[in-house]
This record gives structure tokens, C-alpha cells and sequence, in this order.
């Protein structure tokens, strides 16, 4: 065995500043997002979130340059120009609600990013009994299940955030003529807190759910079961809205159950900030218009499932089995 001393002794004389150990809770968020990032799936499914922002893209690009071709052929043939020059798509277009339906679109692949980075990050942890190591001092139980928290929020958050200024920005340069800015000035701030519900929703179950398994695929396929089952039943009560609308009138119970699910909640509290009812994409014509469901109930709702799954996590996290 080789006795060679160590080469570099430099490290004996720092003198520098040494922080205290405020935010461990980082350092396990910052691993998170590590592993989270080098799964190509992460990177597959994210970028699907935006799909329906590119086609909003593309359909609004189209339109203009087609109107703006239409104007230049009947001009250089003589004829009178177009009083208004504004193309069809947004002579009545509701902005805001196209954001609301790109938000809409992208909460199916939202949940599965979910799955991909939130699924195993305290079940694996179970399965390797790592929670010895990670709640040994100074390390203590709020710090690893912050960290783990922010781990699985930064990332949804950053996934449902960046296309939104993107599209927004891009709007922004190319269509205030049509109305962009001037129909909500306030639209931006309201998009910036739209933005963390997906991820603060699905951080907070997740670290509840992976809590109670050693396997990550246990815990994913539970949230799945709970994903689709209340989607499912979501949409059954949408079906029924629609039939006793055209026999009686709407059912304002069932407009409010209707928002019931995973999605469903996240759409509804959308509206409620975006303070609109939504429409079809493109504003094409349609009868059927759900109205936003009661704010203070959901958003009591919101916030009492993030709790309450942070508290299972909480009551479940534990370094060692206590046996009496």
C-alpha cells in the first residue's frame, strides 16, 4: 500500500468565508433537476407541452401573410384597396384565450414530466435506505422535503413558462396593430401567475404519493390512477352538462364539478385569473361556453391538496422504523 502523501496541501490555508448550511434544501433540489434533465424523455415530453403554441404560430403567420397577399393582388388590379385591412383570424380575436387553450393543451404532457421526475424522489430513496444518510445532521426532515419539492416544481415550472414568453413575446412584435397589448395590458402578469399552478400541484403530489413506495413506478402508476380516473369522470359530467343544456338549461352543479379533476382544477383556476370563459381555438363559432367555477372554493381546494399531500409526505418521511 502506497504511503505517498498528499500533493496538494493548499487547502490547509483557507481563510476564506465559510457559509453556514442554510441551504441544504438546495443541494438536494439542485441533484433533482440534474438527474431530471439528462432523461431524453424530459426533453421529449416538454417540448410536446408547447405543440399547440407552434400552431398558433404558424396559423396566425399564414393568415396575415395570405391577407397581406390578397391586398397587394386586388390593389395592382385596380381595384379599391380593403377598408379593412385586418385579416379575418383577428378581427375578433380574444387573446387571452388562446393562452388559455395552449394551457389547456399542454397539462396532459405536464403530468407526464411529472411522472418522469417526481415519481421516484422519495421512493427511491425508500428502496436504497438512503433517508439515514440524507436525515443525518445537519441535514433535517424540512430540508429534504423542500429540496425534493423544488426539485420536481423548478423544472414543470420552467417547462410551462418559457414556451408562454415565447408566444407571448412573439405576439408582442407581430400583432399589437391587432390588438394584442390593448385588449388586456395586464395579460403578461396574469400568464406569470398561471405559470406555477401546473408545477406546484404536481410537486406537492408527487412528494406525497413517492413517499408511501419504494418503487417509483408504484407511485407513478397510483398518480396515473388518480389522473385518469378523475379526468374521466370530468369528462362524463361534460357530457352530461351538454345533454341537460339543449333539454332544460345549464346545471350550475355540474358546471362546478365539472372542474373537478387534476386538470380540470388547474383549467378553472386559469380562467378565474385570466377572468374569461374561454372559446373554441381560433374563435371558431360555438354554443358551448363554461363558465369559470367559484374562486374562493377552488382556490381553497388548490391549496388544501398541495397541503395535504406535503403533510403525507411529512408524517411519512423518517429516517428509521420505530418498532414499540
Amino acid at each position: 500500500m502506497s504511503s505517498t502523501p498528499i500533493a496538494d496541501l493548499s487547502y490547509r490555508h483557507y481563510d476564506g468565508k465559510l457559509e453556514p448550511p442554510t441551504f441544504r434544501w438546495w443541494s438536494i433540489a439542485k441533484m433533482m433537476m440534474r438527474l431530471s434533465i439528462k432523461k431524453k424523455g424530459f426533453w421529449v415530453w416538454s417540448s410536446f407541452s408547447a405543440y399547440f403554441y407552434l400552431i398558433l404560430g404558424a396559423v396566425f403567420y399564414f393568415a396575415e401573410t395570405l391577407s397581406q397577399q390578397a391586398s397587394g393582388a386586388a390593389a395592382m388590379a385596380g381595384q379599391a384597396p380593403d377598408t379593412n385591412p385586418v385579416p379575418l383570424l383577428f378581427r375578433n380575436m380574444i387573446w387571452k384565450d388562446q393562452f388559455l387553450t395552449a394551457f389547456n393543451t399542454s397539462q396532459l404532457f405536464l403530468f407526464i414530466v411529472a411522472l418522469l421526475i417526481g415519481a421516484g424522489s422519495i421512493a427511491g430513496d425508500n428502496r436504497a435506505n438512503a433517508l439515514l444518510v440524507y436525515l443525518s445532521k445537519p441535514c433535517s426532515k424540512f430540508d429534504y422535503l423542500l429540496g425534493k419539492w423544488v426539485g420536481i416544481f423548478i423544472p414543470i415550472w420552467l417547462v410551462t413558462l418559457v414556451p408562454t414568453l415565447l408566444f407571448y413575446g412573439y405576439c408582442f412584435l407581430s400583432y399589437r396593430q391587432y390588438g394584442f397589448v390593448s385588449q388586456d395590458p395586464w395579460l403578461i402578469v396574469k400568464l406569470l401567475a398561471i405559470s406555477p399552478l401546473p408545477a406546484a400541484f404536481h410537486a406537492s403530489a408527487m412528494v406525497g404519493i413517492s413517499s408511501f413506495f419504494n418503487q417509483a413506478r408504484m407511485a407513478g402508476a397510483t398518480y396515473a390512477g388518480i389522473y385518469f380516473l378523475t379526468s374521466f369522470l370530468t369528462v362524463a359530467i361534460g357530457v352530461m352538462r351538454v345533454v341537460m343544456q339543449q333539454r332544460r338549461g345549464a346545471s350550475p352543479l355540474l358546471d362546478d364539478l365539472f372542474y373537478g379533476s387534476v386538470d380540470g382544477m388547474l383549467q378553472g383556476l386559469a380562467k378565474i385569473i385570466l377572468g374569461t370563459s374561454g372559446s373554441p381555438p381560433f374563435n371558431a363559432p360555438s354554443n358551448v361556453s363554461m363558465p369559470p367555477p367559484p374562486s374562493p372554493f377552488y382556490w381553497v381546494l388548490f391549496v388544501g391538496i398541495c397541503l395535504a399531500f406535503v403533510a403525507l409526505a411529512w408524517r411519512r418521511i423518517r429516517a428509521v422504523e420505530v418498532i414499540g
